[in-house]
Order: C-alpha cells, then sequence, then structure tokens
C-alpha cells in the first residue's frame, strides 16, 4: 500500500480535470434545454453549484454531482476531499445536505480492492461529519479511478443564496486560502514536503458547513464556491450573471503556506491555462501582472472555499460566524464595484 500513488493512474487531478469553461459553454449550447416548471428555482441559468426545485412555501430540493481524478495519493485522503468538495455546492447555495449517492469508477485490475476500500471510507467519514448517509450509488470498472458524490439538500427558499443577486458595493469574503493546484501539482512531482501536505488536507477536507450559516444572516446576498475554475472563473460566474462589475487586490487574496513560491518557480495545472484562455478576455489585470500570478488566479480548487458577497453591515457578522465555524474570520478581497454590466473582473495589484 505504501507504494501504490493514485495520481500515477490519472492524467489529472481533482476539479483540475475538468472541462475547460469555453468547451463546456459549447457543449451545453447543443443540448435542448426542454420544458422548465416553475418550481424550478434554479437551474443552468446563472452557473450556479446546484439545482434547485421548490416543494412549499418553507422548502426546496438542492441536487448537485461532483465527481474526478484523484488529487493526492493517498485513498483515504482522496476519498475525504471528493466527498468535501461534493457537499460543497449544497452548502454554497445556503442549504443543509441530508443524504448522498456514491459514485465510483475504479480500474480493478490495477487498484488492490484495499485501496478502493478506503477510498470509500474516506468519502464516508467525511459524510458521517456532515450528519448524513451515503445511501446508495453506482460503481463501473474504468481505466482511471474516480470518486465522487451526488449530493441532495434542502433549504428554506426564502434563504437561497444563488450568483444572479450580487449587489454593487458588497464586500467580496472567501472562506479559505487559494493555491490548492500548486500544491497538488508540486505533489505529483515529489517537491511538497510533509508539512505542506498535512496543511493542503487540512483545508481540502474542511466541509463548507458554515455556508447554512451564512445564509440566514440578513445582507447576504450571493454565494459559491471556487473550484475547478480558479477564483477568477467562478468570481466571472457571480458577475455575469448577476450583471455587475468586481474588483479585488491580488496582495489581499490569502495563500496556502508555500503557494506563492511554487508558483513563482513556474509551477502551474494544465487547467489554470486552459481557464484563462476560456475567460481572460474579461479578467482586467494591472499592467504590472506576471505569469505566476495570472496562474494563481485561474489555479483550480479542490475543495475550495466558499466566496460570499455581503453588504458592509454585515460583514462582521459573517466574519464572527466564519470564525465560529473554522478559526478565523475568513478575507476580504475586494467588492462588488458597480452594476448593470455584462460581468468583468478588476484585479488590482
Amino acid at each position: 500500500m505504501e507504494e501504490i500513488k493514485l495520481t500515477q493512474f490519472s492524467h489529472g487531478g481533482g476539479c483540475g480535470c475538468k472541462i475547460s469553461p469555453a468547451v463546456l459553454t459549447e457543449l451545453l449550447a447543443k443540448v435542448p434545454v426542454g420544458p422548465i416548471p416553475p418550481a424550478l428555482l434554479i437551474g443552468t441559468e446563472t452557473s450556479d453549484d446546484a439545482a434547485v426545485y421548490q416543494l412549499n412555501d418553507t422548502q426546496a430540493v438542492i441536487a448537485t454531482t461532483d465527481f474526478f481524478t484523484p488529487i493526492v495519493d493517498n485513498p483515504f485522503d482522496f476519498g475525504r476531499i471528493a466527498a468535501t468538495n461534493a457537499l460543497s455546492d449544497i452548502y454554497a447555495m445556503g442549504g443543509t445536505p441530508i443524504m448522498a449517492l456514491a459514485i465510483v469508477g475504479m480500474p480493478l485490475d490495477k487498484l488492490p480492492k484495499s485501496a478502493i476500500g478506503d477510498i470509500l471510507a474516506g468519502g464516508a467519514d467525511i459524510c458521517r461529519q456532515a450528519g448524513i448517509p451515503i445511501a446508495g450509488g453506482h460503481s463501473i470498472d474504468i481505466l482511471e479511478p474516480v470518486y465522487g458524490l451526488v449530493g441532495i439538500g434542502m433549504v428554506n427558499p426564502q434563504q437561497l443564496k444563488s450568483n444572479a443577486a450580487a449587489q454593487a458595493n458588497d464586500v467580496l469574503v472567501l472562506t479559505k486560502p487559494l493555491g490548492i493546484g500548486m500544491l497538488s501539482a508540486a505533489l505529483k512531482k515529489g517537491q511538497l514536503d510533509t508539512n505542506h501536505y498535512v496543511e493542503l488536507i487540512k483545508w481540502t477536507t474542511t466541509l463548507n458547513k458554515v455556508g447554512a450559516e451564512i445564509a440566514n444572516i440578513d445582507g447576504v446576498h450571493a454565494m459559491t464556491d471556487v473550484t475547478g475554475f480558479g477564483l477568477a472563473g467562478h468570481l466571472l460566474e457571480m458577475c455575469r450573471a448577476a450583471k455587475c462589475q468586481a474588483q479585488i487586490r491580488f496582495e489581499q487574496l490569502p495563500f496556502l503556506a508555500s503557494a506563492l513560491n511554487i508558483a513563482k518557480q513556474g509551477t502551474a495545472t494544465g487547467a489554470s491555462n486552459r481557464n484563462w484562455l476560456s475567460y481572460g478576455d474579461a479578467i482586467k489585470l494591472a499592467d504590472s501582472f506576471e505569469l505566476w500570478q495570472r496562474n494563481l488566479l485561474t489555479d483550480p480548487q479542490t475543495s475550495g472555499g466558499l466566496l460570499i458577497a455581503c453588504s458592509e453591515n454585515a460583514l462582521p457578522q459573517v466574519q464572527a460566524t466564519i470564525e465560529r465555524s473554522q478559526g478565523n474570520q475568513g478575507f476580504i478581497i475586494g467588492k462588488i464595484a458597480r452594476s448593470n454590466v455584462i460581468g468583468e473582473v478588476l484585479v488590482n495589484s
């Protein structure tokens, strides 16, 4: 078991293996939408994290799915990260998960059953922390290891948070540091030391439970989680949905220890460049920006934190709620500058 390295079986790890935003848009454009019932509060229109279907005045079902190839070599840690990431979409909508279904694809001729069992155990461990069962699922024998969850949750429609609700003058708050893709790339090259690996696992297995609490705060207008499209990509999705412009400062962005050094040495994931090619025309960088900084903006996060747009009046309560949940107040990274624009992100140094 010590010799098994899960990442050697996959061409790209974690949310870094997602289809690029540009290709995904092209593919979805060819798919018939079909009838949209009035009870479907959120579908594909606003690039939100999950679909939401209203049952009655106080209850709506949240449905989402997320799965990917290994981002780390340890099977148990891989399962934990994948489950944390999958449930994050429910919390980002302001909801609470109630159950999950497992998605399992494994190369049975390459991986021992004990390793596969550890992956499943890691996912179950996170679901126990979330207080939900894995109530079923589906498994297949494929060439690359794949694991994830279908997440089902509930939310009061009055507390539902969508990308489309961000408002001018909102403060932007991030709950987790960035740089996960950078550290995972270094890990695959054998260049990540034990201390930084421990920090990587700490943040990637921290459930975004705080989203359900934040959704109840007056003045919190929008939330999303930062995953495969990087901070710039997911913030841009929010801006496009809400028809607004965001301004952030690079020097205010939080990063995992060593992520800056790894980026400055030229390390980047393939997804980082694909992300930039997909949406870079809507990201306005300061003239002094360097390539390593751009790579950090588009670095895929697995599983990243919540990005919150809230009024200044709500900010103290938002920060206090985050601190109770995870021991820090989160990170203020910028603001929603103005409304009535197609959607763009300005990044100052």
